[in-house]
Parts: structure tokens; C-alpha cells; sequence
């Protein structure tokens, strides 16, 4: 009896040591930023704030090519749990306002089904958001901005900016631009980037892919369609059903391995559950090779069964992920991404007023003057350039520290989603955030 005591006494220990400290705070707001192109319902941006309430210290983190705050907040909770007197804040931009998630709230994943791939949600065309064509790097930057000073309110002594995918280039873009005479890395104490940068990191937008595509941005097309479908939002529809499904139900046989407009790509040929339906349109080894993005290394499906399982074994336990896609306020998919963003932020690639950067109108003006730290991880997405591409920064810049690690063993989502224990990115990371 005294040695069950004991382990009862050891697990409620261990239990509570787990738990959020007092004081610690964890909530998702809304903050006014400056007005832009469209109606002022829109100049608001939504913050998920993690960490003790009198830190020293704020990491803001911005979410990649179609990734909303929910996307992030694992790894946001582990980073707050190992580095003292430091939050983590991770931003929803202004186009998460365009959602209609009301269904996703009740977490019954077969009225999410009727109502979001019945077509009954509200949804929003471009055609009657044409303003969104104006919703580029400067837009974003600006409200950035109105977040970044907020972190700093309230006596705080360090404010570092970060993301991942493009929103580590946003990040990047922040530091080098002019805000009006003042430039962006006069605001911020540090630069962490995950798995994405600028200076080569992914696709570069010449004069003319920028002349060409903000035509056809203006002419209605404002909204980044993933699958092809004239729907932009849908791909997130199906990330957070197909969350739901697998989290709710992990067990039972798929749903949307039925469903006719969940393309051929994503389903497997024999009966799988849900958890394994989701597991495989998410795993590098049977996502398509067109959407890395998308991929992590979780498992695989079992060798056997009817409807067949899925089986962990990698580096991202695929309950873990499906508990973050499943999310709602914040939720980790924007369903519908500017494309004006994503073509500002290829024509910001360089880092230099070149004619691209003319034509979209950005203020690259202060990239060789950057002198805050750096950290920078790189996945097998990119393989290699994102490290390069961090290299060069700190080579071209004042920089007077940084930190690149080269993880090709890792897939795009891995540093997002993976177990506390096999994520080298949280790993890596930490002591550099202790180390300042």
C-alpha cells in the first residue's frame, strides 16, 4: 500500500508540474491595427497569446502560406513551458475575418460535414472582395507592426519575430522595411525563423510574373486556390472536417474517404479509418508531392486491418496533429490567403529595391543594416535553401549572432507538430531563446 501512495503522490506531482503556472495566460483576442483597402470591420487582427502574464519577454510568430494561429499553438505551448518569463503570441491575419466557422464550435464532425461540404457555410468571392487585391506585404506589415508594439507595452524587454513557411519571410521582410523613416528591425530584439526566410528560400517574382499576376489579382482573383477548384476555401474545409473526423472518431471508418470531391490523391484503395485517412493525406510518404506543405512524418498505415488503422513511428503523433487541425478559435487553416501576399513576399525574395519590388510598391530599404540575432530552421522542403538563405542574411547584415540548423530529416509541419521529444526544431530553438 505505502508503494501506491507513493506512485499516487508521484503522479499528482508530476501532474500539477505539468499544468499551467499560476498567473499564466492563455487566450485569443482580437486587436485593432491601421485601416486598409476595405470595409473597417476588417482592420483587426486576432492574437492567441501563450505564457506567464508578467513576462520579460514576447515571441510573436506569424503562420505560413495558408496557416491559421491554431497551426502553431502546439509548439507555442512547448516553447512557453521551457524558456522563463517569455510568451509566445501568434497572429490570424485580417483575412480570418472572411471565415465562417460557426458549425466547427459544436465539434460534431457530421453537422460539420452537412454544412461545410454541403455548401451551406457563407462563403465570400473575390469578385465581391476585390479591396483584398491591395492586402500585399505592406498591409500585413503594418498591422504586424501594431502587434509588435503592443508585445513591447507593459515594460517589456524583448520582443522577437518570427514565423514559419512565408510568415518567417514576413518576419525577414519586417526587419529590412521602412516603416515611414524608421526601420522595422529598430522594433524588434531577434529574428526566429522556421522553415522559410527570404534571399532565395523559395520562389523568386521578376518584373514581369509581377506585372502579370496583379493584373489578373485586380481583374477578381485575389484569393490563393490550392486544389484547383474555384473554392478557395475549400482545402481548409477539408483539413478541418478531416481533423474532426480523425480526433472525434478515430476509429470508425472514414468519411471523407467516401466523399467524391476529396480528390483520388488523398485516398487510399482499401478501407481505412478516419485517424488513417487523415494520417495519409498528411504523411510525406502518401501526400501528394505537389502539396510538401502540407506533409509531415507521422507513420503509415497498419499492415492489416478492416477498416484499416494508422500507426505512429515518426516524428509527429498523428493525434497530436489532428488535435491541432481539429482546433477552433484559432483554427490552423486560412481559408482564404491573399495571393497579393504571396506574390509580395516572392517579389521581396532578394531583399533589394529591384523592379519587381518597384512595381509592387514595397520598402525594402534596410536589409544590410539588420543587427538583431538570428535563428533559422530548414526542413527537407526547401532542401537546404532556407538554410542558405538564412546564411546569407546574417553574411550580407550586422547580425551578431545566429543560429542555422539543417534538418532534412524533418518534413514542413514536423517543427509545428511534432512530440516534444523528437522535435529538433524545440530542441534547437530553446537554448537560443535562453541564450539571449
Amino acid at each position: 500500500m505505502r508503494a501506491v501512495r507513493l506512485a499516487l503522490i508521484a503522479a499528482l506531482a508530476a501532474s500539477l508540474a505539468c499544468a499551467a503556472p499560476a498567473g499564466a495566460m492563455d487566450r485569443y483576442v482580437p486587436l485593432s491595427v491601421p485601416a486598409a483597402p476595405g470595409p473597417a470591420a476588417y482592420d483587426r487582427v486576432w492574437v492567441r497569446q501563450l505564457g506567464p502574464k508578467q513576462a520579460e519577454r514576447v515571441l510573436v510568430l506569424v503562420p505560413g502560406t495558408l496557416g491559421g494561429a491554431g497551426s502553431i499553438t502546439p509548439v507555442a505551448r512547448e516553447i512557453v513551458r521551457r524558456v522563463p518569463r517569455t510568451q509566445v503570441w501568434v497572429v490570424d491575419r485580417r483575412e480570418q475575418a472572411f471565415e465562417d466557422t460557426s458549425v466547427f464550435e459544436s465539434r460534431d464532425p457530421d453537422a460539420a460535414l452537412d454544412y461545410y461540404l454541403g455548401f451551406k457555410y457563407r462563403s465570400v468571392k473575390g469578385s465581391d472582395a476585390r479591396y483584398v487585391s491591395e492586402w500585399g506585404l505592406g498591409v500585413q506589415l503594418r498591422d504586424l507592426r501594431s502587434v509588435v508594439r503592443r508585445a513591447r507595452a507593459g515594460g517589456r524587454r524583448e520582443v522577437i519575430l518570427g514565423g514559419h513557411s512565408a510568415g518567417a519571410s514576413t518576419a525577414v521582410a519586417y526587419a529590412a522595411w521602412d516603416f515611414g523613416g524608421r526601420p522595422g528591425y529598430r522594433d524588434i530584439d531577434g529574428l526566429v525563423l522556421i522553415d522559410g526566410g527570404l534571399l532565395g528560400s523559395f520562389a523568386e517574382a521578376g518584373a514581369e510574373r509581377a506585372r502579370r499576376e496583379l493584373a489578373e489579382i485586380r481583374s477578381g482573383a485575389v484569393f490563393l486556390d490550392l486544389l484547383g477548384f474555384g473554392i478557395p476555401e475549400i482545402a481548409g474545409i477539408f483539413a478541418q472536417v478531416g481533423a474532426l473526423y480523425a480526433y472525434e472518431r478515430p476509429d470508425a471508418p472514414s468519411t471523407l474517404q467516401n466523399f467524391a470531391l476529396l480528390p483520388a490523391a488523398f485516398k487510399p484503395t482499401f478501407p481505412v479509418t478516419n485517424e488513417a485517412q487523415f494520417g495519409y493525406a498528411f504523411d510525406e510518404s502518401t501526400s501528394p508531392d505537389e502539396l510538401a506543405l502540407i506533409q509531415i512524418r507521422a507513420g503509415g498505415l497498419a499492415p492489416s486491418g478492416d477498416p484499416r488503422p494508422w500507426q505512429d513511428g515518426e516524428l509527429t503523433p498523428i493525434r497530436r496533429h489532428a488535435r491541432a487541425y481539429a482546433s477552433n478559435e484559432p483554427n490552423a487553416i486560412e481559408w482564404y490567403y491573399p495571393r497579393r501576399l504571396l506574390l509580395d513576399i516572392d517579389g521581396a525574395s532578394d531583399l533589394r529595391m529591384n523592379e519587381a519590388a518597384r512595381i509592387l510598391g514595397l520598402r525594402l530599404l534596410h536589409a544590410r543594416k539588420i543587427d538583431v540575432p538570428l535563428y533559422a530552421f530548414s526542413t527537407s522542403l526547401t532542401e537546404g535553401t532556407v538554410a542558405h538563405g538564412a546564411r546569407r542574411l546574417a553574411g550580407m547584415s550586422r547580425i551578431p549572432r545566429s543560429r542555422v540548423v539543417d534538418a532534412r530529416g524533418t518534413s514542413h509541419l514536423d517543427p509545428l507538430s511534432a512530440a516534444p521529444e523528437t522535435n529538433r526544431f524545440l530542441k534547437t530553438v530553446v537554448p537560443f531563446l535562453r541564450g539571449r
